[in-house]
């Protein structure tokens, strides 16, 4: 119907309060194309009426949380707050205060290998503190020669 470069222009106009006549002349299209396609993105009503509820309708998730590109919900399962996987990985990485970590899930731990103090969100059985740490303390033991390794090769 609308291709996206129009279709960019229609979400945006149409939150900024603008009717349908006058987004039909911005993108040279009839006023019935626009209030159709209004219609079937949750973005029909009076202009004014939408643009004040912006807010209103990212709390209901008629809107991306993070492009404000109108979301078509789906008759059953959750809700979706993002339009897509980019937005949404793109909103969680912009707003870190959002998460809502547990002080119960923080664990604190002391590397085996460094002996350096090292705290993990949500992982109980977590032993080493990076996974140099680890492949150090599995592959280069003692055991394993790690002086021997160390002279003879290029690394």
């Amino acid at each position: 119907m609308f291709n996206n470069s129009e279709t960019e222009i229609i979400n945006k106009m149409r939150l900024d309060g603008l009717g349908y006549k006058a987004i039909a002349k911005a993108i040279n299209s009839t006023r019935d194309r626009v209030r159709r396609y209004c219609f079937n993105h949750n973005l029909d009503g009076f202009g004014d009426v939408v643009a004040a509820n912006v807010d209103l309708m990212k709390d209901r998730n008629l809107i991306c949380a993070c492009c404000n590109k109108p979301i078509k919900q789906k008759d059953r399962g959750r809700n979706r707050r993002f339009c897509s996987n980019e937005c949404r990985r793109k909103w969680w990485n912009d707003n870190p205060q959002a998460r809502k970590k547990k002080e119960t899930a923080i664990y604190k731990y002391t590397c085996p290998h460094c002996g350096k103090e090292f705290s993990c969100y949500g992982n109980k059985k977590r032993k080493y503190c990076s996974h140099n740490c680890y492949i150090k303390s599995k592959f280069w033991s003692e055991d394993y020669g790690e002086h021997d390794f160390k002279k003879d090769s290029n690394y």
